[in-house]
This record gives C-alpha cells, structure tokens and sequence, in this order.
C-alpha cells in the first residue's frame, strides 16, 4: 500500500503541492483518534519548509509563527548565556517542534531552533493549528494532550539538570535521543548534559574501559 498522499491546496495567494508520507497523521494517531477524511483536512493545514544545515527555525527575538512536524533531519534547541550556547533539547525524526511559549504569548523568542542537519519539516500557522482543534472530532483533546505532555517532559528535564549526575543525564539522554550519539557534535552532547567536553569524554572513555 502507498502511504504517501499528495494534496495541492491554496496557502496565501500560491499553490502548494505537498507530499505527506504518513509519519504527521501516525504522530497525530499516536495521541488521538483520527478519521480517514480527516487526514485530507489535516494535510490542507500544512505547507513543506526545507532549512539547510546551519539555517534557523527560529532566532532570538523572533517571534515563533509556526509548529514544525520533523520528516527528515535534526534541530537543536539552544540559549546563550554570556556567549556561551546551552543546548536544551533536539527534535529529531518525527517530532514537532516550536518555542510554544513565543508561539502561544505572540512574544519574542529567548531560543534558538536551529538546524544540525538538512531538515525537511510540514509546519503551521498559529491560525491553521486552531482550525485543527475545531475541525478533528477530537481536535481539542489533541491540544491539550500535547501540552501536558510538553509540560511533563520539560518538568523531567529540569528535575533531572537538579537531582542526576552528569553520568544520569548522560544515560537519558542516550534514551531519549537513540542514534543521536552519532549525529550530534560532542561538545553539544556535553552542554546538553551540562558538562565541559573534557568530562564527557571522560565519562565516555571509562563505559568504554567497562564494556558498556
């Protein structure tokens, strides 16, 4: 069976032929119900976007129109703090992405979303994602689904930056994040874990002393 759909519909004044390969419905699945007629309905929401490796999803002082469903590639989420970069969190393959705090409050971003890889995404607007809550049959149990679990697992990160040791946090992230040990710089693995790349290193050298 072919799973990959192609829609042309209008966004703004231009036709866009969008190509969905299934894998936005199946993350939508994942939370919530969702009808085969309403997959077309959600395919006319989207519109593709292609950042280059380097390239920004968002920059500080932006704000964030948009929420981006990962196809292919790899962002970061990061801060500066006196010049110096602290990643926060990455979105990877079939994963949605945003500054929701910008995205809901229409306020300028304090982070960084940028691309670690050529990245293909399907994003959308803040006025379209409303029409998604109204137009799914359980589109506004899908919104509030989302968000609780953006809140759950920001809580879990922050307690973990308080509680694990650097060793811990390592260990998570090889769990949340599988393969991207082979993907991400690890001078940005270390900030994620919140360490310099020399412990890292360290941390690395000794699993590999004990077999790990």
């Amino acid at each position: 069976m072919n799973n990959t759909i192609t829609t042309v519909y209008k966004f703004g004044s231009e036709p866009i032929v969008m190509k969905d390969n299934a894998a936005l419905i199946d993350a939508i699945r994942q939370v919530v119900p969702l009808a085969d007629h309403e997959e077309v309905f959600v395919n006319t929401l989207f519109e593709s976007y292609t950042l280059r490796a380097g390239e920004f999803f968002l920059q500080v002082g932006e704000v964030c129109r948009y929420v981006g469903f990962v196809n292919q590639g790899l962002l970061r989420y990061y801060v500066l703090d006196d010049g110096e970069e602290h990643t926060y969190d990455f979105s990877p393959e079939n994963t949605f992405t945003c500054n929701y705090e910008s995205f809901l409050n229409s306020s300028p971003s304090t982070r960084f979303i940028q691309a670690m890889e050529d990245t293909t995404l399907l994003r959308i607007s803040y006025g379209h994602l409303q029409r998604l809550y109204e137009g799914l049959e359980h589109g506004q149990q899908f919104g509030r689904l989302v968000a609780e679990q953006l809140f759950v697992s920001h809580l879990q990160k922050l307690t973990s930056f308080y509680r694990d040791t650097a060793d811990q946090r390592y260990d998570h992230f090889l769990r949340l994040f599988p393969g991207l040990i082979d993907r991400v710089p690890q001078y940005v693995v270390a900030s994620y874990v919140g360490i310099k790349p020399q412990s890292l290193s360290r941390i690395r050298a000794q699993r590999a002393g004990k077999h790990y």
